[in-house]
């Protein structure tokens, strides 16, 4: 599942054989490097497709993040994918970036509008001499780099319909996006609304659903709430059965990601993505409920 020589990301994707990737944050501070570096150590030997690195809001984590992602360039046989946002950033600044990914011999980008400031509700304003699109940036980094950009199953906190973010992905797809992945998915089929949807628009690259197991309730409802988009009501009743245990609803939250890969899987995804908060315990524990081995 690591990449071949001379075949792009989505060629490997479509492959035929399972993708499976892993998203990572850039650490604040030496202790959370340290777990960080013991999170890529642990997943390395399942051979994901590629592992990413995210990028702070607004910009705030540039250089942590360029740092992190060419050290998995150069120090694993892992493949990286760097974060790039348009939030903060002049169109020249962008170019540095890039070029700093290129020199840490990184050669795929993750091209994100980004969050403001505020944070996702927030009103978007562009930066002066930066770029207010996604598929700006993802034209602006393509002649250079394989390019993934984002998808929202629900929908994009500043997108007036469904019907728009399919649109909006097929622009990307244009300016040169080789696939795509999604925030978090809770519902196999919020997950194939959105394939059809894009499929629609004209849509043809890869989307790759964003997989985040719920081990703590309030933690995963504070995102979802961030993004816009509150739990299905079946999971909220699901980990509410046994809410008072903090064990089970572990135990309760693995088995539900495990059950939603199953049906992503055979429902067409061509892979799972998997957010691990830089610990890979729970990774490793839907793994075994896939029966996915090292």
């Amino acid at each position: 599942m690591t990449q071949g020589h001379g075949r792009s990301m989505r060629e490997l994707i479509e492959s035929g054989e399972r993708s499976f990737s892993f998203e990572f944050f850039p650490p604040k501070d030496e202790a959370g490097e340290e777990q960080l570096w013991r999170a890529i150590t642990e997943l390395e030997p399942y051979g994901p497709t590629f592992v990413s690195v995210t990028y702070g809001a607004g910009g705030s984590s540039r250089d942590t993040t360029v740092r992190i992602t060419g050290r998995i360039a150069s120090e694993t046989s892992l493949t990286p994918v760097g974060h790039l946002t348009c939030v903060g950033h002049t169109r020249e600044e962008l170019e540095v970036i890039l070029d700093s990914y290129a020199a840490a011999g990184v050669v795929h980008v993750l091209a994100l509008r980004g969050d403001p400031q505020g944070g996702p509700r927030a009103e978007w304003t562009s930066t002066e001499g930066g770029f207010t699109y996604a598929s700006e940036l993802v034209e602006l980094a393509s002649p250079r780099f394989s390019v993934a950009v984002a998808a929202a199953p629900n929908g994009h906190p500043a997108s007036s319909s469904l019907e728009q973010d399919a649109i909006a992905l097929k622009a990307k797809q244009d300016a040169g996006a080789e696939f795509a992945i999604t925030d978090m998915v809770f519902r196999a089929s919020d997950y194939i609304g959105l394939v059809e949807r894009s499929a629609a628009a004209g849509v043809t690259i890869p989307i790759l659903p964003g997989i985040m197991p719920i081990l703590n309730l309030g933690q995963v409802n504070r995102m979802a709430e961030l993004s816009g988009h509150p739990l299905p009501d079946e999971v909220v009743e699901r980990i509410s059965r046994v809410s008072d245990d903090p064990v089970a609803v572990r135990a309760e939250g693995i088995a539900m990601a495990a059950e939603l890969c199953e049906a992503l899987l055979a429902g067409g995804a061509p892979g799972l993505h998997f957010y691990t908060l830089n610990r890979s315990k729970a990774t490793r524990e839907i793994f075994a409920a896939l029966k996915i081995t090292v």
